[in-house]
């Protein structure tokens, strides 16, 4: 009975994970022009903002007021802003923010949705309560809910980690739930109960490992659509404040000098849009990959 569930476990539909293991995932990604391209500025944006500290050719926060505004290549590579800070040092710092926050939005956000998706899948009593709980907060924008945070704890990266981390949950229990049940009505699942194994058991080492391709990419397509909702919160004033260095406050900061100082808005601006698009492109790329039907 054990070989029994091994063998179906690794052939049923949704053992993406699994085959790509054995296939080797990032031989696969790299095998696609596009998918490697988009992986390796993924890597080269997360190594700039994590060591920000020892790239950045200045402080963030301290400025030469005789640079104010001064345009690319008159005061150091990409100029300076409107206080005379050094724009590479800033975008740096900026983009390290934005990635933390956004990191942290997708990590509370999936870890709750995650588990309120799968308890819906295997406990079919309490899915109707918790698939609706979800469709209601569904139904509510993530800036809705960032203008309700800054109204109650006032605005900062906070409340946006909190606003986003809410408006993810509802996404990913209904990416968790449908992956979910379609596995919970293979035949390996009920020869795993026929072998006693108890509920976590069963969800740990089967339900959850057959649902990491879909919960995988969905992440990763996540991740790039909160740092947008992140960036624009914050540059309606809701996210990072002053004089935190944060990618849409950077350019909700330019806006003012658009006509003779583009470059401080513009930056930033192409930056949010430079690391989107790769997070966008990578989780397409995860999606083909992960998926048996796309790959043959």
């Amino acid at each position: 009975m054990g070989e029994t569930v091994a063998v179906t476990s690794g052939n049923s539909p949704h053992a993406g994970f699994a085959l790509a293991r054995r296939a080797s995932l990032l031989r696969v990604l790299l095998g696609e022009p596009v998918g490697a391209v988009a992986l390796a500025a993924v890597v080269l944006l997360v190594l700039a903002a994590v060591f920000a500290p020892w790239l950045a050719p200045g402080d963030p926060y301290g400025g030469d007021l005789a640079d104010t505004l001064k345009l690319p290549g008159e005061a150091g590579l990409l100029g300076a802003d409107g206080q005379g800070r050094d724009m590479v040092t800033r975008l740096l710092y900026g983009l390290r923010t934005t990635l933390a926050m956004s990191l942290a939005a997708v990590v509370i956000g999936c870890g709750i949705g995650g588990v309120v998706g799968f308890a819906a899948a295997y406990y079919p009593r309490v899915s109707g309560l918790l698939m609706r709980s979800m469709d209601v907060l569904l139904s509510f924008p993530a800036i809705l809910f960032g203008l309700a945070l800054a109204a109650i704890v006032g605005p900062g990266i906070v409340a946006v980690v909190i606003a986003l981390s809410i408006a993810t949950v509802p996404l990913m229990a209904r990416v968790v739930r449908g992956s979910a049940v379609v596995v919970m009505r293979q035949d390996y699942i009920e020869a795993a109960r026929a072998l006693g194994l108890r509920d976590r058991q069963i969800l740990v080492k089967y339900v959850l490992l057959n649902c990491l391709s879909p919960i995988f990419v969905f992440v990763t397509l996540r991740f790039g659509q909160v740092i947008l909702l992140g960036a624009l919160l914050s540059f309606i004033g809701l996210g990072a404040q002053p004089p935190t260095a944060e990618l849409g406050a950077m350019a909700a900061d330019g806006r003012n000098f658009l006509f003779f100082a583009p470059h401080v808005s513009v930056l930033p601006s192409l930056l949010i849009f430079l690391v989107v698009l790769a997070f966008n492109i990578l989780g397409d790329a995860l999606r083909d990959a992960l998926d048996p039907t796309l790959r043959r």
